[in-house]
């Protein structure tokens, strides 16, 4: 059903109503499009606008209508223009004309807008609940493995020995930002814009205020225009969404280099794992390739989003019809995505010989000469200068630089003598390095306890603002 024609004298054109039907998609913001009409049933009556009959009323139907989207018993039809003509039909079903009455002191556009946010706030929480697990089943891991020695990289090239464990809680790093950046988008967007109408407020004796409290917001936009316009709350979840799909196809990306015959480092459970339809011995990191393929589609719809907001004029526009559907699309790659890749992780065994064996490739301990000249009172650049020296000794006599010989040492520095050998240790090298961020098993502890710590707080957050959520959507 229509909620506007008066003035029109024919009908829409199919074509025209084609491209503007959108409750095929909105129809995910039914259950918190009836929430907010409940509330705003409540303010309808306190302004006198409607009796306590009326009230009642409106307020089962309303509460009969949302068990009813629930649970599937009520849908759209092929009349169905979006999601509030939708369930105003299903309210006038339910009550007559009556029905109707709910619509006095709002619009579509204050309507839709309060329904988005409360989407995003709900679904970005669900959000933050899926990367704490897969930040715990990381941290499990990086604590597995922290006495596991493997080659770091730069420039996908050896570059020093480290902590295994230390190179897999990086990403619990990149995760507790993400889940920094939804606590803070949260804060600023858990702001009701009913009560703003089509753009200039409401001149009925309706309480924007008691709405959102109502509604579990934390206050009111504070400009009514800005009120139905903004679509700030989804750009900026659109970019936490990306980000979010940015770290996890570097996950994706390590896992699948790592599951390489070159590698060899990964073992794969067959649960996270796929064959080939035609080469039997195929076992494919799809759930990491994937990991890297969603990330695609994930900053797409930030591009998208920010492209149509690029130059929106004055208030609402029919544009803004396309904020939805992008949004649904990452959150719900994600909410996909997030926990097949928590059980690859979760799951998945590393070959601890082999690491070890590659660690000292590449004269990755090279550095260790020059460390070990500084600590002589040797000028860094000149150290470094005589540890590439080392470097090519070594090329050239297809050696390793522990095996050197003493004659080689000297001959790449003079204060180069026995000394150094003990530096030119792989798990020595390892332990040397103790600062507080550094790759010595004991330093990699404490960064994994200190990144378990701020993910229980994280997580009591998260569980908190659920059950606060749950309750007010459980009318």
């Amino acid at each position: 059903m229509a909620l506007w024609g008066g003035r029109f004298e024919s009908k829409t054109d199919d074509s025209v109503f084609a491209l503007s039907r959108s409750v095929q998609f909105d129809w995910r913001l039914a259950p918190y499009d009836l929430v907010s009409s409940i509330a705003h049933v409540r303010v309808l009556k306190s302004g006198k606008l409607i009796d306590a009959k009326t009230a009642a009323k409106l307020d089962r139907a309303l509460k009969e209508l949302l068990k009813e989207v629930k649970s599937g018993v009520f849908k759209p039809n092929a009349s169905d223009e979006d999601v509030h003509s939708a369930l105003e039909r299903g309210l006038i079903e339910k009550l007559g004309e009556l029905g109707g009455s709910i619509r006095a002191g709002r619009s579509r556009n204050d309507q839709v807008a309060t329904d988005f946010r409360l989407y995003l706030l709900d679904h970005m929480l669900e959000i933050a609940l899926q990367v704490t697990k897969l930040s715990k089943a990381i941290l499990a891991k990086s604590s597995e493995y922290v006495d596991a020695v493997a080659p770091g990289f730069t420039h996908l090239q050896h570059a020093q020995p480290v902590s295994f464990g230390h190179e897999l809680a990086k990403h619990s790093c990149a995760l507790e930002r993400d889940l920094g950046r939804i606590k803070d988008w949260y804060e600023r967007s858990n702001l009701s814009p009913l009560g703003a109408g089509a753009l200039a407020g409401s001149s009925l004796p309706i309480s924007p205020e008691r709405t959102a409290r109502d509604l579990g917001f934390d206050g009111v936009v504070r400009n009514s225009i800005d009120a139905v316009s903004d679509r700030d709350f989804a750009v900026e979840a659109l970019f936490v969404l990306a980000l979010i799909g940015v770290h996890v196809s570097r996950i994706g990306e390590e896992w699948t280099i790592w599951c390489t015959s070159e590698f060899g480092w990964a073992k794969l459970d067959d649960a996270y794992a796929t064959g080939s339809s035609i080469m039997p011995q195929k076992k494919n990191p799809d759930v990491a390739e994937l990991a890297r393929g969603k990330s695609g589609p994930l900053i797409g719809n930030l591009t998208s989003l920010l492209t149509t907001m690029k130059a929106m004029p004055f208030a609402y526009n029919r544009d803004l019809q396309e904020d939805k559907e992008v949004v649904f699309n990452s959150i719900e790659n994600l909410l996909t995505l997030l926990p097949a890749l928590t059980g690859m992780v979760a799951s998945t065994n590393f070959d601890r010989k082999r690491m070890a064996k590659s660690a000292p490739e590449g004269f990755s301990l090279a550095t260790e000469i020059a460390d070990y000249l500084v600590r002589k009172g040797i000028p860094f650049s000149k150290a470094h200068e005589a540890a590439g020296k080392c470097v090519k000794l070594a090329e050239k006599s297809g050696v390793q630089l522990h095996e050197l010989s003493a004659t080689q040492l000297k001959s790449a520095h003079e204060q180069l003598d026995e000394g150094v050998r003990k530096f030119l240790d792989v798990k020595g090298a390892i332990a040397s390095r103790d600062s507080v961020n550094g790759t010595a098993p004991k330093s990699v502890a404490r960064q994994i306890r200190a990144l378990g710590d701020s993910l229980k707080r994280d997580a009591k957050w998260i569980s908190n603002e659920s059950k606060r959520f749950s309750g007010m959507m459980s009318q």
